[in-house]
């Protein structure tokens, strides 16, 4: 009682902080992603949502961003991540790096499998939008992975010292039914009587991940784990059910933070003013375009017979010999203007969508090189934000998952030469490998110049040719079961001296029999005479 009752306060806490979010959230999801508009509005499945929105540009931008953040970071297509190991050592070692490489090849498999890609989509959605998105990871028993994004309205974040989003409280509805069908009689007497009466009703639960303060890595409990997991019904202060993670389960990245806040800032928060105003804008375009077409009209009070015909085919019937007509009203509407200044609001909108980055033009005639290098400029542009995404999301998901799989017992058995040791790895992002791109460009560079001075001085003693091509092919992401290891290369290297100097000796022995053959006449005759 005293712990669900802590949890309870703490939870209204977060909830006061998040006040001030969620009108703001409410009025973007209405522009910018109405399907999840219900933030702070209470809607049924099926309503209709875009009522009110004139122009869809800012639908179409922010659907191209999510869209292009899922192809350049995790596309299903493409490997989008490696491992590799932190300790120089192992990773320096040929069975170390198979084995994590193996391990590569198997997550990719098992997210395959899953929901990740679903929900991943999901993910940027919100994030684009809201700003701050929320997916959690957890175990099963069938697919070994399980994702599911939540949706904002229901996430109550809280940060450590060190900035890092590390307690999220949740506020969801499920049927009565399926929170018996879960938790059985550990549910408050009121739910479990709603289960048996109208088990289709929906009851609002509460979740909460935290640090645990009772952790003991000695004990094999649940409840020891470095983050605890707490059921619980806010209204009756009665904790349902306690059991805990070996990680955090929960990934929140954020766009853009201020230092000074918990949630993030979005691009659609940016674009939020020339949004409403390109709305509003076409709003009444599309009523001047409307007048002009089906204008008002000026029609004499004494001279016809009311009312007016508009249809087509359409009657109107005055006086013989009246010399008064039917005739628009001039309205002065200038329909050129306003389509203009909307165009100017939709470059501002396309820019705060990186919709002009996105979509570099490529020429038919690119070469592979120049579009490779289009696509690292699009890479370069938008590591600012690229780089937190990394950070606060797809290294603890890589992570998260790694250790799943291991418990689980789905990777590869370690080599002898990591059991009783501690893995550190380290995740490889795309954007990561765009950088280090520029590495091969400048020794490629240095070839090009070095090459033409290596006809005059030994200038390619100063190079070492394997450390070389181990470094390039580690940058562009070669897979290593297609490289040879040293072991091999310096038996291969061994055979081709053998072979030459077994020449060698061949054509010496070749050479001397030529020579052999031409001295014998000369022979003959200095015997001869």
């Amino acid at each position: 009682m005293k712990d669900a009752k802590q949890l309870a306060d703490q939870f209204s806490k977060l909830k006061s902080k998040r006040a001030n979010w969620e009108n703001h959230w409410q009025e973007i999801a209405d522009y910018c992603l109405p399907r999840r508009a219900d933030v702070t509005k209470s809607r049924s499945a099926g309503d209709k949502r875009t009522t009110f929105i004139f122009d869809g540009t800012a639908l179409h931008a922010a659907e191209l961003l999510s869209s292009s953040l899922h192809g350049m970071l995790t596309n299903a297509a493409t490997p989008w991540f490696s491992m590799r190991f932190k300790n120089e050592m192992l990773a320096s070692d040929e069975e170390s790096r198979e084995w994590l490489e193996a391990c590569t090849q198997t997550m990719y498999i098992a997210l395959d499998r899953s929901n990740f890609q679903q929900e991943i989509h999901e993910l940027y959605t919100d994030l684009i939008t809201f700003g701050t998105a929320c997916m959690m990871i957890e175990e099963d028993d069938q697919k070994f992975l399980r994702f599911s994004t939540r949706h904002i309205k229901e996430i109550y974040i809280s940060e450590s010292d060190k900035g890092i989003v590390d307690t999220v409280h949740r506020e969801f509805k499920m049927t009565a039914r399926a929170a018996f069908q879960r938790f059985g009689d550990k549910l408050s007497k009121k739910i479990i009587k709603i289960a048996e009466d109208k088990p289709y009703d929906e009851v609002t639960l509460h979740h909460c991940v935290k640090p645990n303060d009772r952790q003991n890595p000695y004990r094999m409990e649940n409840t020891s784990m470095p983050f605890t997991s707490i059921y619980y019904d806010h209204e009756d202060k009665k904790i349902i059910s306690i059991s805990g993670f070996n990680e955090f389960p929960f990934v929140v990245p954020r766009w853009l933070k201020s230092s000074s806040e918990t949630y993030g800032r979005s691009p659609s928060m940016t674009a939020l003013p020339d949004i409403k105003m390109l709305n509003k804008m076409s709003e009444t375009t599309i009523k001047a375009a409307q007048k002009m077409v089906d204008p008002p009209l000026l029609v004499p009070d004494d001279s016809f017979i009311l009312p007016v015909r508009t249809q087509p085919g359409g009657l109107n019937y005055y006086r013989s010999g009246s010399r008064d007509r039917i005739e628009p009203l001039n309205i002065g509407a200038n329909t050129p203007v306003g389509l203009n200044l909307e165009d100017q609001r939709r470059g501002s909108i396309r820019q705060a969508y990186f919709v002009d980055q996105l979509l570099m033009s490529q020429d038919v005639r690119m070469t592979a090189t120049e579009v490779m290098q289009r696509n690292e400029e699009k890479m370069r542009l938008l590591a600012p934000v690229l780089g937190r995404l990394q950070a606060e999301m797809l290294q603890p998901l890589i992570t998260r998952c790694f250790n799943i799989l291991l418990r689980k017992e789905i990777l590869p058995v370690p080599p002898v030469t990591l059991q009783g040791s501690t893995v550190d790895i380290e995740y490889v992002s795309p954007l990561a490998r765009s950088q280090r791109t520029g590495d091969v460009q400048a020794i490629l560079r240095s070839l090009e110049i070095i090459t033409p001075l290596a006809q005059m001085m030994p200038v390619m003693d100063y190079l070492d040719s394997d450390k070389l091509v181990k470094h390039i092919t580690d940058v562009l992401g070669v897979p290593r079961k297609i490289l040879r290891s040293d072991q091999e290369v310096a038996q291969i290297r061994e055979e081709q001296a053998q072979a030459a100097q077994q020449q060698a000796q061949l054509d010496q022995a070749s050479q001397m029999a030529e020579a052999g053959g031409k001295a014998a006449p000369l022979l003959k005759e200095v015997n001869n005479a």
